[in-house]
């Protein structure tokens, strides 16, 4: 995304507040860095917030881990899954807990369509063989965080988006959200994402994730790893069934431009899309909840 002035980006932000971010992530960031990180004293940062260490369990010990044993403490998830990967998790429970409006934080189809995106993204990322796939996790989590900011902005903000997903190949989901509201949830989610100082290459997939048009037509040819968390990320949105949920729409506009693209360069096939459709089905993930 190109860089903007100080007066341009205050326009796009139109006086929505970015949650800062929490001083837990601040410390852990901190402590990554440096040559030799203490995971003792990270497991220790992260045990002084027991919601956090909760999910945090929740989360390893989930199917998409697929961990033989049960794990009991923070100290183990560290040791097992690395400090990137939990950082990455706490990033995405972060953002959640720093939306503070009420209504915002109860809207439960946003936030369980979020989970089960990032769940996805991570099996989709193991099969395809992306070597990072915490990071598809934390797409998954946070692509759409800037929905519950212009939420918290703009009174009409659903009935916007319903529309926004009502369109045909020939607008983009965030085009509607421009002509009605001079801004979108993928401008916003980036800014949040960079002053969270997210991993830039993750920034830039937050701010293009509707424009996935753009890499998957016939004339773009070019392989990079932005277009392979973008495809993992449109690949987990069609299965999880987004455009029923948060679009209201029995078509998905967008994976019908696009879907077989994105097969294609993943290395996938119909096949293979049917066979994982089954598998989250069978897990309480997917567009058949929402018939």
């Amino acid at each position: 995304m190109s860089e903007l002035n100080e007066e341009q980006i205050k326009q796009i932000l139109q006086g929505i507040r970015i949650p800062p971010q929490p001083q837990i992530l601040v410390d852990l960031q901190m402590e990554q860095l440096m040559p030799d990180p203490d995971m003792r004293a990270i497991s220790r940062l992260i045990s002084q917030d027991v919601g956090l260490t909760g999910t945090i369990l929740k989360v390893v010990n989930s199917p998409f881990y697929g961990l033989k044993n049960r794990i009991t403490s923070v100290d183990q998830a560290v040791n097992l899954i690395g400090l990137n990967s939990v950082v990455n998790i706490v990033n995405g429970v972060s953002i959640k807990s720093q939306m503070s409006d009420e209504t915002i934080v109860n809207m439960n189809r946003f936030w369980d369509t979020a989970t089960d995106i990032s769940q996805v993204a991570t099996q989709i990322a193991k099969q395809v063989g992306y070597p990072n796939p915490d990071l598809a996790y934390l797409l998954g989590l946070f692509h759409n965080c800037g929905i519950p900011l212009l939420m918290g902005r703009f009174d009409n903000y659903l009935e916007v988006m319903e529309e926004s997903y009502a369109h045909d190949s020939s607008q983009r989901v965030i085009d509607i959200e421009n002509q009605r509201l001079n801004t979108n949830h993928a401008v916003i989610g980036y800014y949040t994402a960079k002053s969270w100082k997210l991993p830039k290459m993750l920034c830039e997939v937050i701010a293009e994730h509707h424009n996935a048009g753009r890499y998957f037509n016939s004339s773009n040819d070019k392989d990079s790893e932005q277009k392979t968390l973008l495809g993992i990320l449109k690949m987990s949105e069609h299965i999880c069934g987004n455009y029923r949920i948060l679009g209201k729409q029995q078509e998905d506009y967008e994976w019908q431009t696009i879907g077989s693209e994105v097969l294609a360069y993943l290395g996938l096939g119909e096949y293979d899309l049917e066979q994982m459709e089954a598998n989250f089905a069978e897990m309480g993930i997917g567009v058949q909840n929402y018939r």
